[in-house]
Formats: structure tokens, sequence, C-alpha cells
């Protein structure tokens, strides 16, 4: 049987628009994240959603929904605070379009093949 140690993790689920998806896969390689994942999405929010074209005319439509990218990545608690400062100093441009970081509590964590738990698990 597995024995679990006191855990100290964090999830954190960003929402940021896909082309900046290089720049925070740089900054978690920076700080040693050893894997993420990410997939596109639509959604809306506050940001102001531009009018896109139709066909080949002049028709023009403002779209509903945006298309953004949603990482989600598991940290050791001590790196949460050092990675969201890195990704709000690289990313932000100060609009309502950069995105979003949520943050999370972590109960438990189990790498299958080596049956490390806890932060070995990462």
């Amino acid at each position: 049987m597995l024995q679990v140690t006191e855990l100290n993790m964090k999830r954190l689920d960003l929402i940021i628009p896909h082309e900046r998806l290089e720049e925070v896969n740089e900054i978690l390689h920076k700080h040693k994240v050893g894997g993420m994942s990410f997939y596109d999405i639509k959604g809306r929010g506050r940001a102001k959603r531009e009018p896109v074209a139709v066909g080949r005319g002049v028709m023009r439509y403002v779209p509903e929904f945006g298309f953004r990218t949603k990482i989600e990545v598991l940290v050791a608690d001590s790196l949460v605070r050092p990675i969201i400062d890195d990704i709000m100093k690289k990313v932000s441009t100060g609009s309502a379009s950069d995105g979003k970081i949520f943050v999370y509590d972590v109960a438990e964590a189990y790498d299958i093949g080596s049956k490390e738990t806890g932060d070995a698990a990462l």
C-alpha cells in the first residue's frame, strides 16, 4: 500500500490567447515544471470581440464566442507565486483579452509508473 505524505501542490489553469502558448511554455521550463496539458477552448468573457469577415463580400459579424488556449499544470506550492509573477510580467498587455489564471488546491497526486506520491509524482 502506498503511503501518502503531506502534499503541498496546486493546479494552475491558465486561459490565454493561443499566440502566448510558447511564452508560457518557456516560463514553465524556466521553473522546471515537469509537464503540462493544453487544449483549445471556446467561450466568452469581458474581452471585446472584433468583427470578422464572412465569405467574399463585405458582410461582417461579431462572434459570440472567442477562441483561447487552456493550460493545466500541477506545481509545488513554492512555485506558484514565481510562476504567476513571471506570466503576469511577460504575457500581460493590459487588455481584458490577455486571459485568466485560476489556482486550485490538489489533495493527492500519484505517478502510476513509478508509484511516487506528492510532489515527487509531479
